[in-house]
């Protein structure tokens, strides 16, 4: 058998435990990588999951490659840090979601080769296990408190639809968001603003649930569309966009946004409109 047709190795995440074994040596590591703990590097663990989205939206695989190398690299970091500290170590973690992942996929794994119903077999399974651990019964034990605020917002929304408190249909929820412009626009104080800002912002992450929106998504890709526009526009204002009127800052938008749809704007607003 030649070498090109011979089956493919398994994947060895091992010799990225190595490595950062090396890094976080005491004795002869390297000294940032020593000094980091848990909460230090958080962040970058945030960033590097958002990299990895990033990639995926742009459709770059190469990049996405490398977005989730740097991302694997935040497992064995975290890891490396527990297994100093007595907790567990890198292998643990595989073993544990390997584990998981059968346990929650009896329709694949088990007898059962019902495989319609594998996903709400996978909710029960879920809520069996946090069951076990949490002391917290709420059927929102566990939707942790560092998701970014639209993630959390619809995480807990749909705990909450699982026990029925839930709008019926979409009327309701376009009510709400109603209900919810007029106390913005009714509100007195800035703690007010803050306040109503943020139910109206809540009652626009349950309609993007209602349509099966994700609306970290939706947001993202609409500030990529706005950025666009905007430096387009920006662009052909040249450096006096920044003291141009704003209708004339309308204008090069209208153009801009015309120029993406490959089409030529039939008029130009005398406000901001729509993006």
């Amino acid at each position: 058998m030649t070498s090109s047709s011979a089956a493919p190795s398994p994947a060895d995440i091992m010799p990225l435990a190595t490595v950062m074994a090396r890094l976080r040596d005491p004795a002869s590591g390297c000294p940032w990588d020593i000094a980091q703990d848990f909460a230090s590097i958080v962040p970058y663990t945030i960033e590097e999951a958002y990299e990895v989205a990033d990639a995926i939206e742009r459709g770059d695989m190469a990049s996405l490659r490398d977005e989730l190398g740097d991302l694997l690299l935040q497992v064995a970091f975290h890891s490396r840090m527990a297994e100093q500290a007595g907790h567990f170590s890198l292998q643990d973690v595989i073993n544990g979601i390997t584990q998981k992942m059968i346990r929650r996929h009896p329709h694949v794994f088990g007898d059962d080769v019902r495989r319609e119903d594998g996903h709400a077999q996978w909710e029960t399974i879920k809520a069996a296990e946090r069951a076990e651990k949490d002391i917290d019964t709420s059927a929102l034990a566990g939707v942790a408190t560092t998701l970014p605020a639209l993630l959390r917002a619809e995480k807990l929304q749909r705990r909450a639809a699982r026990t029925g408190f839930d709008w019926p249909d979409l009327q309701g929820v376009y009510d709400k968001i109603e209900e919810e412009l007029e106390e913005v626009a009714a509100a007195q104080t800035h703690s007010e603003s803050e306040e109503e800002v943020g139910d109206l912002l809540f009652s626009v992450v349950n309609l993007a649930r209602h349509l099966s929106v994700d609306p970290e998504t939706a947001l993202r890709r609409t500030n990529a569309k706005f950025e666009r526009r905007f430096r387009s526009a920006e662009a052909q204002g040249g450096a006096a966009f920044a003291t141009m009127p704003l209708e004339e800052k309308e204008a090069l938008w209208q153009r801009a946004k015309a120029q993406e749809r490959g089409s030529k704007p039939l008029h130009v607003a005398t406000d901001i409109d729509g993006i």
